[in-house]
């Protein structure tokens, strides 16, 4: 017997759907999975085999082979194996294929049926929508990511025998639902620019930068702000709208940074990394892609403390994606595009004075200097005009 059920997954910033399909018919007893896979998903034969068993459905000894189609894309992530399972399901025929029509399943099974939550959910929701599906099957602790959007069903569950029954009609659900503004509520931030006191000239200087949305270079001595007033920036930022808000919790699911108890993020993103970050974990890239900290800072701040602790290299990384919002990393044979729509602030422990001094200065031991300086001040020209 055939069966066929839609699932997702996740290439760089963008969801794929994946068509499963799954054939059963008499033969010698072989289990075989095609369509250009990755190990992760290779594996997924022996979970779903023995999630299958500890359900209480016997195994039948037939030839079983699953494809998931398109063949030529490279399918990687661990979220196949709930839809692997439920085709399988289907062609052994405990359910109809009419009960997995119009559906689109993701989940990672563990070895007793229970689902765990995956990577990427809301983006494979999003692509699911706008391909016209509207019924979606994910892990109970994914279920909240798409909840805020209206014109979707989404149903969260906790284990293969539930799901099976749900697809049955024998364990009704309703759809999961959240408000927008409730989480906008719920995430307030832990600080707030009324928090300080003083410093006039400072507060006056972030103001116009957040309104204008230019970058800021803070110059002083230790202990003096800086970072205080840098943490607060994103508090007098604009609300975020939904888009805003499904953009940022799309890209913080598929880094898997998505904190347990906030399934829709409403704040403003704030990252400051350490100055022994590298090129790539600042840009995005790596032997797997992934996003870096100016893509995680989209949308909010990117704040960079003790700038000339930095590389050089990682500095002159920072000019083009700040230009043009978005960071491009190429690979053999496929490019990701990232967003880099982020306010970059820095702050430095070197006094005005001494700062335009050693710029200025013609001493030969200072050129590096003065060429560092110039670069430094290259970046927030636009703020400076």
């Amino acid at each position: 017997m055939f069966s066929s059920i839609y699932s997702a997954d996740v290439a760089g910033m963008e969801a794929r759907l994946i068509c499963i399909e799954a054939d059963v018919h008499d033969g010698l007893p072989v289990f075989d999975m095609v369509g250009y896979l990755a190990s992760a998903v290779k594996e997924a034969r022996e979970r779903v085999r023995i999630a299958i068993r500890n359900m209480g459905v016997h195994f039948p000894a037939k030839r079983i082979t699953v494809n998931l189609s398109p063949a030529n894309l490279r399918k990687e992530g661990t979220s196949f194996d709930l839809p692997i399972a439920i085709s399988l399901l289907t062609a052994f025929g405990f359910l109809s294929t009419e009960c997995t029509k119009d559906i689109l399943i993701i989940g990672e099974l563990g070895l007793d049926g229970s689902l765990r939550p995956v990577k990427g959910v809301l983006a494979m929701i999003l692509e699911g929508r706008r391909q016209g599906i509207r019924r979606f099957v994910v892990p109970d602790k994914n279920a909240g990511e798409g909840a805020v959007l209206e014109d979707i069903e989404i149903y969260g569950m906790q284990t293969l025998v539930q799901t099976m029954k749900f697809l049955r009609g024998e364990c009704p659900l309703k759809p999961v639902r959240a408000s927008f503004q409730k989480w906008r509520k719920e995430q307030a931030y832990p600080q707030d620019f009324s928090d300080i006191i003083g410093q006039g000239t400072a507060k006056r200087a972030a103001e116009i930068a957040i309104g204008g949305r230019h970058n800021l270079l803070m110059i002083g001595p230790s202990g003096s702000g800086k970072t205080m007033l840098a943490k607060r920036l994103p508090t007098i930022m604009p609300a975020m709208d939904l888009e805003e808000s499904l953009e940022i919790t799309r890209l913080y699911s598929i880094c898997g940074l998505l904190p347990e108890e906030d399934s829709v993020i409403t704040r403003r993103p704030f990252r400051a990394p350490h100055h022994t970050i590298t090129q790539t974990a600042l840009t995005g890239g790596g032997r797997i892609p992934m996003p870096g900290e100016i893509t995680l800072a989209a949308k909010g701040v990117l704040f960079l403390d003790e700038l000339p602790e930095f590389s050089r290299s990682s500095l002159e990384v920072l000019r083009q994606p700040l230009e043009e919002h978005k960071v491009t990393v190429s690979r053999l044979g496929k490019s990701y595009e990232y967003p880099s729509d982020c306010i970059f602030v820095a702050a430095m422990n070197i006094a005005t004075t001494k700062l335009i001094q050693w710029e200025t200065a013609e001493k030969p031991e200072n050129k590096a200097f003065r060429g560092f300086c110039g670069f430094i001040f290259s970046l927030f020209e636009p703020f400076f005009c």
